[in-house]
């Protein structure tokens, strides 16, 4: 297999459910508790040379719950605390829509909200990525949906019943079977 050496794999992963528990509309850093093992598995993947991007559907937003802003100071806290691990997210794409919201600038159609594959165009347009090499981790049918959308392996993830670390560890084992 022919590897582009101008480009790395990603690993997509959504958020609520895969990286931290699904309390349902997380905002606030006090919120936050990681799902056993994700700095690891960031960590792993941040070793072997893959992008980490999340992209996550946040129709908190739309809702009327949080704003934008809350959004990315949960994120930027994730990214602080992920050093402590050393590990790193390289970027975070969120889908703030949601046709049925109570705001009326983010209730609306679009085509970012997964299971369209939106934020994955986004991020191929903004990062140079091997989409061959690529895949995505998520814990919803809208996930694997969007990932098929977007042509990349979608992997479904039970927090209740999967480790992300062993998830993450036969991922990268299969790549560097198949790139030999």
């Amino acid at each position: 297999m022919r590897i582009d050496q101008g480009k790395r794999p990603a690993a997509f992963f959504d958020r609520d459910g895969v990286l931290n528990v699904d309390h349902g509309y997380i905002y606030r850093p006090d919120q936050l508790e990681w799902i056993v093992g994700a700095p690891e598995a960031l960590g792993m993947l941040n070793e072997a040379g893959y992008y980490a991007i999340v992209i996550s559907n946040q129709s908190g937003v739309a809702r009327g719950y949080y704003g934008e802003a809350a959004v990315q100071q949960l994120h930027a806290y994730m990214r602080n605390a992920l050093r402590a691990h050393g590990a790193h997210i390289d970027a975070f794409y969120y889908c703030p829509h949601y046709p049925e919201g109570a705001v009326k600038e983010f209730a609306v159609r679009c085509r970012c909200r997964k299971p369209s594959p939106g934020m994955l165009e986004q991020a191929a347009r903004e990062w140079p990525i091997d989409l061959g090499r690529s895949f995505l981790i998520g814990d919803k049918d809208d996930d694997i949906a969007a990932a098929t959308a977007f042509n990349i392996r979608g992997i479904k993830f039970d927090a209740a019943a999967d480790s992300l670390t062993d998830l993450v560890r036969r991922e990268l084992a299969v790549h560097a079977q198949r790139d030999r």
